[in-house]
């Protein structure tokens, strides 16, 4: 009877050990699964953080617009000048550093995307569908057109 006592209890031990240990394991992987949950959940908010940020900076500048475009009309003009050329030129510098981006040039290749054809010419020696000339400059930002570039259009 002594020696099957002990055996019987380390029998039973070895039984409890393995369930811990399986019971850790278990744990461990839910510990890992819920880490890397909210690892993903982070990344998500993060991401979503960065959108929204992006999409009220492109808002803003797109209620600048027009703003910018009777600055444009004022150095056209010749008007810019003193202290309205100062903070015209700060506010460019703003804008730009926001990330707004101007485009739209002449000879430029037509982007029904990224252009808004508002004339149209045939001319020789093209051969797609070029940017004749801009009526109004168009703004990009963060990859988005905020308002395409007006212009008219060269087609062979």
């Amino acid at each position: 009877m002594n020696d099957s006592a002990p055996e019987g209890v380390a029998e039973e031990l070895e039984v409890e050990i393995d369930e811990v240990e399986a019971k850790v394991a278990e744990l461990t992987d839910d510990l890992r699964r819920v880490h890397a949950e909210y690892a993903n959940y982070r990344k998500r908010v993060d991401r979503d953080r960065e959108a929204a940020r992006i999409s009220i900076i492109g808002m803003t500048l797109a209620e600048l617009l027009p703003v910018l475009d009777d600055i444009d009309r004022a150095r056209e003009h010749g008007e810019l000048t003193g202290a309205f050329k100062a903070v015209s030129e700060n506010l460019e510098q703003i804008v730009e550093r926001l990330g707004l981006e101007r485009y739209g040039t002449v000879d430029d290749p037509f982007d029904p995307q990224e252009h808004e054809a508002l004339t149209s010419e045939e001319r020789e020696g093209v051969s797609e569908p070029t940017v004749a000339s801009v009526y109004q400059p168009g703004y990009r930002h963060g990859g988005r057109v905020l308002r395409p570039a007006r212009v008219a259009v060269a087609g062979a």
